[in-house]
């Protein structure tokens, strides 16, 4: 969902489509190509761009919320497939399948800045805070 609460944008891995829908209308309003299977979305917290994972691919895609278009595409060389985004807005994580790890992408430079080994096959991810 945007940050504003107007648009859910959904990933339509079967469709290779991502669909925009206008919450109070209640319809979707746009569908957009993916470059692959797109599998899982996120909008970053600043509702700025939508980073699309391609399950089976190995790109991760980043679009341009306000003009819905492909901003960027970056090779990962693994499947991606969950992403989070940090709750400071810092920085984005997506699961490295085939590499057993997880990306940390900058949210400032759009970059891979490191890598942290999982188990095998890592998928899902959550944030949890200590209290």
């Amino acid at each position: 969902m945007t940050p504003d609460g107007k648009q859910l944008w959904v990933a339509n891995a079967q469709d290779h489509t991502i669909s925009i829908i206008d919450l109070a209308a209640k319809k979707v309003v746009q569908e957009l190509p993916s470059t692959g299977n797109a599998n899982r979305l996120k909008i970053t917290n600043d509702g700025k761009y939508a980073f699309v994972s391609d399950l089976g691919g190995t790109d991760l895609l980043i679009i341009d919320v306000a003009t819905r278009k492909p901003f960027k595409t970056m090779k990962m060389g693994a499947s991606t497939e969950g992403l989070l985004m940090a709750p400071d807005g810092m920085h984005a994580y997506t699961t490295l399948n085939d590499k057993d790890s997880v990306a940390v992408i900058d949210l400032k430079t759009l970059a891979m800045t490191g890598e942290v080994k999982t188990g095998r096959g890592p998928d899902g991810l959550a944030w949890a805070a200590r209290k």
